[in-house]
């Protein structure tokens, strides 16, 4: 699906929930590996008294279970005890070793046996053990553990000397003792690799699971170690057992992940994929491995090899497997038979925007539009459709078009691939500002992008393209960023900060302005680099204190970020801390009686110095803590005086003003000047249906999904509006529920949004289909397990279930 938060949150929950230890140490390194670059929030949460845990390895010995390890054993006395010398003297070379006959004669049913049953030795004062591989170090050693039951200052090859002993002498406690002493001891990854062997080799569970956990917490860096990935891919069944007990299947989807991620096509890659097939235990798991090493085979130009692997996933019910086979027969020269596959899958259920844009690579002309139209009118998030038809538009000359083609998936996605297909396209029109702004803002999503199919260096480019440009002046970047911030132009104000990064002005600020635009932006990844960044280049103690707090509020840890903005203020009461107390207050209080509190933060950060582009952004927020206090006039004045330091967004809230003093004329006024101001309005649109008759209401949100097709609202608006118990629809109006569900669908279809599975799943329960209802609800649940409606309404279907 696409959604980071969602998938590290079930991966947090396979995590607590694991089953073993085993699986524990996997999700555990598979959740750090997804937060690489995170480990400045777990400092921080450290320093203020709360730990992530899965962040922290976990202690082995006390996940795993040792009582059915020590075995109780029946003694039975073949001699009288008083013939029994109470020493025994074991000698080793010319060595002697002194021990309690009674207490070595616990140690196991063996040792028994030997000095306290019917062989001869139960009469002997000397035992000779020399040829039994024991050193008399480790015999004392084992002298002392059977007086004391611990083992003290062993060294790492005494202890491995020593349990080898113990696993020939079935010493199940003294075993058990060696093994978590040597599993406390395993630190690095030599240890792990040396340890592990000799894990393997005396089915020790404990060492095994330390082992790996210090390997697998090493990732992706012991992937490059051959002796790392060799371990893995050579061990059978039985030795990947005691490595990593249940879990061989979990383990090979956690390193083909990674390993795909460092290179899709390498060796390491198909091997464990290979091993993924291997071990692969039920159908959907099939499906997964075979799919998955198809595309390895695909990359790695193994066709045959491929085909046979997406003919199984595909035989096992894995439609994207059909799309693996029509390449390959496109890559064999045949034309239409991957149109037909393609076209069997559009036909045997509900087709999808991937379907039409995969068939329309064996298409060509007016045939490969129509598909590509269809797949966006089904999947407006496909970037490949709008490259397409932009790049067709351009070869015909027709440069507006191919603009305004590209522009319109920029407008609610950010795509790299895009912004870089528009750099060239102004390159092409000689545009050369336009085109250092998309190139400057590739280098802010991502500085190591590459162009050209990866070949040249986008920041090369950048540097080429600057030499048309005419340089701006810090002052010039500054007017010029309020410009843009004011028209709420993002990708433009993305650029002017980056330039203005390249010069010496005060980076903290610059990178923390850079992360607000980015998670404007919808990119949440990019922000919190920029946030630390800021962090890195604060200029004193309080400036980074205020960042620190905000990394950790954008990380959901509310509370921690408030305590940090209370510590800068505590240094300097600066606007940034006040702004950012008044931010984290107001999300971590449940307690309506803080807007008092949240006002006087507010008034007191605007009573500090700061450009006009955060007292704009202050001066918006206290204005809507006013609306919702009631206080209208209050509201108003900080609304006016956000737009008279040219504030836009103001216009939002002032609208909101005038609707709750019944003016839904001046309301509507408001947001129209919103539209013709902001570059990216969607938002000023959706707002303004609020305030319009029914058929502006609907040309609006019309608008709002031709413009952002993800916002939500419009489709719920034209399916339903629910509100509170009542539901008042649409399309409901005249009985159309298959209407109102198309409607839901067609949006449910790219974006699994909550609110739009609750209403198709009240709409599928009104209509009485139960098993749809209850599809619906497990599917938002897996989004919000804890939405209380949504619980009511699956516990209400579900007790209906046939």
């Amino acid at each position: 699906m696409g959604d980071v938060k969602l998938m590290r949150r079930s991966l947090r929950s396979a995590w607590q929930r694991a089953n073993t230890v085993h699986e524990k140490i996997i999700f555990g390194a598979w959740l750090k590996y997804e937060k690489q670059g995170e480990e400045l929030v777990a400092q921080l949460l450290t320093a203020c008294g709360k730990c992530e845990r899965e962040f922290e390895p976990i202690d082995v010995e006390s996940h795993i279970s040792f009582d059915k390890v020590i075995i109780s054993q029946d003694r039975v006395s073949m001699n009288d005890g008083n013939q029994t010398p109470q020493y025994v003297i074991f000698t080793i070379g010319d060595e002697k070793i002194v021990c309690d006959r009674q207490k070595i004669s616990e140690l196991s049913a063996p040792f028994h046996a030997m000095l306290k049953g019917c062989f001869r030795e139960s009469l002997s004062e000397t035992v000779d053990l020399s040829e039994n591989n024991i050193s008399p170090s480790g015999m004392r050693a084992i002298n002392y553990f059977s007086l004391t039951g611990s083992l003290l200052d062993v060294p790492q090859n005494l202890l491995v000397e020593i349990s080898v002993f113990a696993n020939k002498y079935c010493c199940e406690r003294l075993k058990l003792a060696c093994d978590r002493k040597l599993a406390s001891l395993v630190s690095s990854r030599e240890d792990a690799l040396e340890l592990m062997e000799y894990a393997v080799d005396q089915n020790s569970s404990v060492l095994g699971a330390s082992c790996l956990q210090v390997l697998l917490r090493d990732i992706p860096n012991c992937l490059s170690d051959k002796r790392v990935v060799e371990l893995f891919i050579h061990a059978n069944r039985k030795e990947l057992e005691v490595m990593v007990g249940p879990g061989i299947f979990a383990l090979f989807c956690f390193l083909s992940e990674v390993s795909m991620n460092l290179s899709s096509s390498s060796d390491t890659t198909a091997h464990f994929l290979e091993r993924l097939v291997d071990f692969a235990e039920n159908n959907i798991q099939r499906m997964l491995a075979f799919h998955e090493l198809g595309c390895v085979r695909l990359s790695r130009k193994e066709y045959d090899e491929a085909y046979g692997l997406f003919e199984r996933a595909a035989n096992a019910g894995h439609i994207y497997s059909v799309a693996g086979l029509a390449r390959l027969d496109s890559i064999k020269g045949e034309k239409l038979l991957p149109y037909q596959k393609i076209s069997s899958v559009i036909c045997s259920g509900t087709p999808l925007g991937w379907m039409y844009q995969e068939r329309s690579l064996y298409c060509d002309g007016d045939v490969r539009w129509k598909d590509l139209e269809k797949a966006t009118e089904l999947d407006p998030t496909l970037v490949y459709p709008y490259m397409y038809r932009s790049a067709t538009l351009m070869r015909t000359e027709n440069v507006e078009g191919a603009l305004s083609e590209i522009n319109r998936i920029l407008g609610f996605k950010l795509s790299l691939e895009c912004l870089e297909l528009r750099f060239f396209i102004y390159l092409v029109l000689e545009d050369y500002k336009a085109a250092l702004r998309d190139v400057q803002a590739i280098l802010t999503l991502c500085p190591s992008y590459k162009m050209f199919e990866g070949r040249v260096a986008a920041s090369q480019l950048c540097t080429l393209v600057r030499e048309h440009v005419e340089h701006w002046t810090t002052a010039d970047c500054w007017a010029r960023l309020y410009d843009c911030w004011s028209a709420v132009d993002d990708i433009e104000s993305l650029s002017v900060i980056y330039q203005m990064l390249e010069s010496d002005a005060a980076k903290g600020v610059l990178y923390f302005r850079q992360s607000l635009l980015l998670l404007r932006l919808s990119c949440p990844e990019a922000a919190m680099r920029s946030l630390q960044l800021a962090w890195e280049q604060a200029s004193s103690e309080h400036e980074r204190l205020v960042y620190e707090g905000w990394i950790l509020y954008d990380s959901g840890h509310y509370e921690e970020g408030l305590q940090k903005a209370e510590e800068s203020i505590t240094i300097k009461r600066s606007f940034e801390a006040y702004f950012l107390k008044a931010y984290a207050l107001a999300d971590s209080s449940v307690d309506s009686s803080c807007s008092s509190t949240v006002i006087s933060l507010l008034e007191d950060a605007l009573k500090c110095p700061s450009d006009n582009l955060r007292k704009g952004q202050a001066l918006n927020n206290l204005g809507s803590v006013y609306v919702d206090c009631g206080k209208l006039d209050a509201a108003e004045e900080c609304y006016v005086k956000a737009l008279k330091i040219q504030h836009t967004r103001a216009h939002q809230g002032l609208a909101r003003v005038h609707f709750l003093r019944n003016d839904k004329a001046a309301a509507l006024k408001e947001m129209s000047n919103l539209i013709e101001r902001a570059r990216n309005n969607a938002s000023a649109y959706e707002k303004r249906s609020e305030y319009g008759d029914r058929e502006l209401t609907k040309a609006d949100l019309e608008m709002v999904t031709r413009l952002d097709p993800l916002r939500v609202y419009p489709y719920r608006y034209r399916a339903a509006v629910l509100k509170s118990c009542y539901v008042v629809a649409v399309l409901m109006d005249n009985h159309k529920e298959e209407e109102a569900i198309a409607e839901l669908s067609r949006a449910i279809a790219f974006k699994a949004d909550l609110h739009l599975l609750h209403l198709r799943a009240a709409f599928h329960e009104h209509k009485g289909d139960v098993l749809s209802a209850l599809r619906d609800c497990r599917a938002a649940l897996s989004v919000d397990p804890n939405h209380q409606k949504m619980l009511e309404l699956h516990y209400r279907v579900n007790s209906h279930e046939p």
